[in-house]
């Protein structure tokens, strides 16, 4: 029986132009050889989106394949060499799709030792457990396979990367910083407009524009408090307040003098800017009023992703008690969480990860941090026949792409809630061995009790507040 299983998801190795670079192939390298060499009896499950078919444009068929394998010579010598080891398991993703829907896959992959499994969902046994594994973009309508295996059964999230994602690949290179292929990165993609804006401002936009501007920003909400004091002198309310102002600025000669001028100017920005802010309010509205009508703008549907996964393993783990891992990835947020007795894993992403944080001074647009948080999972099972589940990093530091603009307009960015290192489902009782399958078809051991859950030590990570496709 084996031993140990280990999981990682959401490489995106591939795309046009600019995505093809891949900035942890070095680490991946790596955690590949260490398999290669290990002396246990372990697997590799990569639970999806190994690989980016959906960005390459310029190539069709099972030649995106063989693009693969010409870009990237070592990671495909290497998952033979390390598949010679260790058995290597790969399901597909959504942005991999293509792998479930032409056999011929099954073969090209078996050359580098890697099994491709053509289905939604596998099962693994870990002692008297099972550990449940998918990839998880059937539970997300905008990227859920309609007719999972047929080839032209494209969900709406395949033609969104067709424009946007494949589209930034190819025209990243020609801004001023590489920063547009990194769309793939942003989560949840209704980030994309203020992710936008921000590289436009702190990065495309003409210096001279940007140094100018940036001081009726930084001294918006000082003269958002200037216009309600002027509003209430002109009006005859309270004159109090202006005079304040006025004397206090005073004191500091033509400097003062300099930032009355500046508060003056954003008084009258301030007044534009409500006088067109209120149509466009009112048409905001009437606008989701009608696609609320239609369906497409539905409210009840914007809750945590997380809680969709976590909602299914709960049904899963009530359904059949011998489940006490449900795994999978997608959304590119790496997660630990024990429920109802079991653990639910999400194993994350190596792409690049994007931390969005808010300027400390006016209305200048957000900073998107870049970082990264290289990881995977190991499963197993421990002596008195309990269920480990074992999270790890993998050491990459962060690009540090951010501009001294942007870092001096920005609080360093906050760290979120740590990761277990290890959690532990520990059984009660002895399982009873009955057999029952699971949605992949496979067979398991059922009837394991309730189990407590322990949680053994803390890796760090830092994160994003989102939640995404």
């Amino acid at each position: 029986m084996t031993d140990a299983y280990y999981f990682i998801s959401d490489l995106h190795i591939g795309g046009d132009e600019q995505l093809g670079k891949v900035d942890f192939l070095d680490e991946l390298l790596s955690f590949l050889r260490t398999l290669e060499t290990t002396d246990e009896d372990a697997e590799l499950i990569i639970n999806g989106d190994a690989f980016g078919l959906w960005e390459f444009t310029d190539v069709d068929g099972l030649d995106k394949f063989d693009a693969l394998v010409e870009r990237y010579p070592e990671l495909f010598d290497q998952f033979e060499a390390t598949g010679d080891r260790v058995p290597i398991t790969l399901i597909p993703g959504n942005h991999d799709y293509e792998l479930a829907a032409y056999p011929e896959y099954v073969d090209r992959l078996a050359e580098f030792n890697v099994t491709l499994r053509q289905e939604v969902s596998i099962t693994r046994r870990v002692g008297d457990a099972v550990v449940y594994v998918e990839h998880g973009m059937q539970r997300d309508p905008h990227n859920r396979i309609p007719d999972f295996g047929n080839p032209h059964a494209n969900p709406p999230g395949y033609f969104v990367n067709r424009q946007v994602t494949s589209r930034a690949g190819r025209l990243s290179e020609r801004g001023k910083f590489n920063w547009l292929k990194d769309v793939q990165a942003v989560t949840p993609m209704t980030q994309i407009p203020a992710w936008m804006l921000s590289n436009y401002f702190y990065r495309e936009m003409s210096p001279w524009l940007r140094y100018v501007s940036a001081p009726f920003l930084l001294l918006f909400n000082v003269g958002f408090l200037y216009v309600l004091a002027f509003a209430l002198d002109a009006a005859g309310v309270w004159s109090l307040p202006m005079d304040l102002i006025e004397r206090f600025l005073g004191l500091f000669g033509p400097v003062g003098t300099l930032v009355d001028l500046l508060l003056t100017a954003n008084l009258a920005v301030t007044l534009l800017l409500l006088l067109v802010a209120i149509p466009l309010f009112v048409l905001a509205r009437d606008v989701r009023k009608t696609l609320r009508r239609f369906g497409i703008d539905r409210p009840e549907e914007r809750g945590s992703a997380a809680d969709t996964y976590r909602e299914a393993a709960s049904e899963l783990f009530a359904s059949d008690p011998s489940v006490v891992v449900f795994v999978y990835g997608h959304t590119h947020r790496p997660a630990v969480t024990e429920l109802d007795g079991g653990v639910v894993v999400n194993t994350g992403t190596w792409l690049k990860r994007l931390r969005r944080v808010e300027s400390a001074f006016g209305v200048l647009p957000p900073v998107f941090y870049s970082w990264y948080q290289l990881n995977y999972v190991r499963v197993s099972a421990t002596e008195d026949g309990g269920v480990a589940v074992d999270y790890e990093r993998v050491a990459k530091d962060a690009p540090n792409e951010e501009t001294w603009f942007q870092r001096l307009v920005t609080p360093a960015p906050r760290r979120e809630d740590d990761i277990p290192s290890r959690t532990v489902v520990r059984p009660t009782t002895e399982s009873s061995g009955a057999a029952a399958t699971h949605p992949s078809g496979g067979d398991a051991t059922t009837e394991a009790p309730r189990r407590p859950v322990r949680r053994e030590g803390y890796r760090t990570r830092r994160g994003i507040e989102d939640d995404g496709l």
